[in-house]
């Protein structure tokens, strides 16, 4: 994989992402950017996300299908906070040599939740 260099956050509405994080882990020549709207409208999330070679994606709020994927010719690895997400075209993904990434989940949230 190619060294990465610029690494978009995306829908970070409630702006936190960078709190919850040893972000300071990262190489220094990784350029972070945190957009904390949601665009939907293809031609804008490309204008937007064209540049990056890394998109953090908070869960199903943006939809990263073949449309959007195949205009991102930068994007190297894609990371969504969850083990599954069904916005991700994984295959268009794969066709374009993306990485395609996701945190671990825990397997009984509710009862986790509860005893919290």
């Amino acid at each position: 994989m190619p060294k990465l260099t610029r690494l978009a956050i995306l829908d970070d509405y409630q702006g936190v992402a960078l709190t919850r994080g040893p972000w300071d882990r990262l190489p220094r020549e990784i350029t972070l950017e945190v957009f904390r709207d949601t665009l939907t409208d293809v031609d804008a999330l490309a204008t937007r996300l064209a540049p990056f070679d890394a998109i953090l994606m908070m869960r199903e709020r943006t939809a990263f299908l073949q449309p959007l994927l195949s205009r991102l010719p930068n994007l190297r690895l894609l990371i969504t906070t969850g083990a599954r997400n069904r916005s991700i075209d994984l295959a268009a993904a794969a066709a374009q040599g993306i990485t395609v990434c996701g945190t671990p989940g825990f397997g009984n949230p509710t009862v986790d939740l509860t005893w919290g």
